[in-house]
């Protein structure tokens, strides 16, 4: 029996923290002829010969919500262009990247993703695109072509082939929990394979797997729960979304009255005041109580079985 083997939160921890340095060796020197030096200018258009892998766009209404970028970019009418490497954070909201001549890619709420193309890949052809992501979740919809892509996570390193289209959804959970939805028609052709412990696990076409702990021999092959962005926070104001969806939303508070010209003004509405003492009750004078008879009459007692025995005799003997 093979025994499983778990990866160490401590050996994950590291692995999270030289996850920008991996993804950046893994095509530097491809990278190093396109990645201009850091003091080099912004420009504020992109070239005619650059090729950039990803478009953000960028919230100038509300810029402390709008998702953070980083890298070799440019800047052209808000949006934030990537032209060789770079990283993408999203705010509290889910920040849709368009992928150019490819499709779109959804970076969920708090979440980071790293971006680099293979620059030795040169026009019509579309370089294989490396995704690098160490805790969140992302959506990818976008066309594969004949070089496949990546996604790499502190466990796994997960290679989508082509030719296919990608709607494929990824999501990392506590404790390495790894969750892949390879959904669609025409799914590509996904493989998972740890980075520590070896082996692989293939994806199949309509497919969403739970890789448990990080762990290739811990699979739910039918995950039940979604696997992309989570479904927005509703508003705190309202305590009762149960009853708003049934009918139950309170009135809308109805406008004040404005006369028409020529038309008298009502007289206002005293406000209603509540005193207590005028409320109270009247004491009644005290009644004086009724004397009592002065020679109250004296109960009649009702004569005795010997006290009639004595009158018979006296009536007998004529002594009465």
């Amino acid at each position: 029996m093979r025994r499983t083997r778990r990866t160490s939160p401590v050996l994950r921890a590291i692995f999270a923290r030289i996850l920008t340095l991996t993804a950046a060796l893994f095509i530097a020197p491809m990278l190093s002829a396109q990645t201009p030096p850091e003091d080099a200018p912004q420009a504020q258009a992109p070239s005619p010969d650059v090729h950039p892998i990803a478009i953000v766009p960028l919230d100038s209404k509300n810029p402390d919500q709008a998702a953070k970028v980083t890298g070799a970019l440019e800047v052209s009418r808000g949006a934030a262009i990537i032209v060789g490497s770079g990283s993408i954070t999203s705010g509290d909201k889910t920040t849709q990247v368009e992928l150019p001549s490819r499709g779109t890619l959804r970076v969920c709420a708090s979440t980071t993703v790293k971006l680099s193309a293979d620059a030795s890949v040169q026009a019509p052809d579309v370089p294989g695109l490396m995704m690098a992501m160490d805790h969140g979740a992302i959506e990818a919809s976008f066309a594969t072509g004949r070089n496949s892509d990546f996604l790499l996570t502190p466990d796994f390193r997960i290679l989508i082939g082509g030719p296919g289209a990608v709607d494929m959804k990824v999501r990392l959970g506590q404790h390495g929990d790894t969750c892949v939805d390879n959904a669609g028609v025409n799914a590509p052709y996904v493989l998972v394979t740890s980075v520590f412990d070896g082996g692989a696990y293939r994806v199949q076409p309509g497919q969403r797997v739970m890789f448990q702990h990080g762990s290739l021999h811990e699979v739910v092959d039918q995950e039940k729960e979604p696997c992309g962005c989570p479904p927005p926070v509703p508003a705190q104001g309202n305590e009762f979304p149960l009853g708003i969806s049934e009918g139950l939303a309170p009135l809308p508070a109805a406008a004040p009255g404005v006369p028409k010209p020529g038309e008298a003004q009502p007289a206002p509405i005293p406000p209603l005041v509540y005193n207590a003492a005028e409320h109270a009750p009247t004491p009644v004078p005290d009644q004086p109580a009724a004397a009592p008879p002065a020679n109250p009459p004296a109960a009649k007692k009702k004569p005795g079985f010997f006290s009639s025995v004595g009158k018979f005799f006296r009536r007998i003997f004529g002594a009465e």
